[in-house]
């Protein structure tokens, strides 16, 4: 375990280098145990990979009895602490969240680069993806944006070297060994295999990403026709 400044106002928790299940297990552990200990100062808590990033108010921090010159050090003392007894802390279940998906089309219209890399039918490639166990392990890029760990290897693609300008919000797409859903309409290099109707972002919600770090995800394929029907639900 690591901690680093990060800037004036933060400190970077690093617990592990590896992006996988046990190093996303350490992470929401290290966050649940933080949140218990309920720290002087700290305002709030960004969950990435293999990271924490512990974002704090010098003052506040000052004032619980930090030294000026060091207030950095003095936070990330406790901080190690808290993280080393988070294996003692509960977490809570995580939630299991589905996504309908309607696939190829003008919906993914990288369905066929990313079957040809795989050397499988587009329709394998979808039954592939739906079977995937995924898991939220980060929330960024855009507001609501999920990257998902969890792909079939064998569906695992490189970016476009030339991003698109425009991605059509609710994509979803492959990068490398990560799935993800764009929230927005927004330019983006992932493979497009298809598409959602579900929001992933309300401002006027709490929280407002519909998913968070830590939540589970299951696809679920769906026809156009559905999709249409969403679509026009929302």
């Amino acid at each position: 375990m690591l901690i680093r400044p990060l800037g004036d106002k933060a400190l970077r928790v690093e617990v592990g280098e590896r992006i996988d299940e046990a190093t996303q297990a350490r992470v929401q552990a290290a966050c649940a145990a933080i949140e218990a200990a309920s720290l002087p100062g700290v305002r709030e808590l960004v969950p990435a990979y293999t990271t924490i990033t512990v974002h704090y108010d010098p003052a506040a921090i000052a004032h619980a009895g930090a030294p000026s010159d060091d207030l950095a050090g003095w936070l990330g003392m406790r901080l190690e602490q808290v993280v080393k007894s988070a294996a003692k802390v509960k977490t809570t279940k995580p939630r299991i969240v589905e996504i309908p998906v309607c696939y190829g089309g003008e919906f993914g219209l990288d369905l066929a680069r990313v079957a040809a890399r795989a050397k499988l039918s587009p329709e394998a490639v979808v039954q592939r993806h739906v079977k995937g166990d995924y898991r939220v392990a980060l929330v960024g890029f855009a507001p609501g944006f999920p990257y998902l760990i969890g792909l079939p290897k064998e569906l695992a693609t490189p970016r476009h070297a030339k991003p698109r300008i425009v991605v059509p919000a609710g994509s979803v797409g492959i990068a490398g060994e990560q799935t993800g859903i764009y929230p927005f309409a927004t330019p983006g290099g992932w493979n497009l295999i298809g598409r959602t109707a579900v929001p992933l972002f309300d401002p006027l919600a709490e929280p407002p990403a519909h998913l968070q770090t830590g939540d589970r995800v299951k696809f679920r394929a769906i026809t156009a026709d559905e999709f249409a029907k969403r679509e026009a639900a929302r």
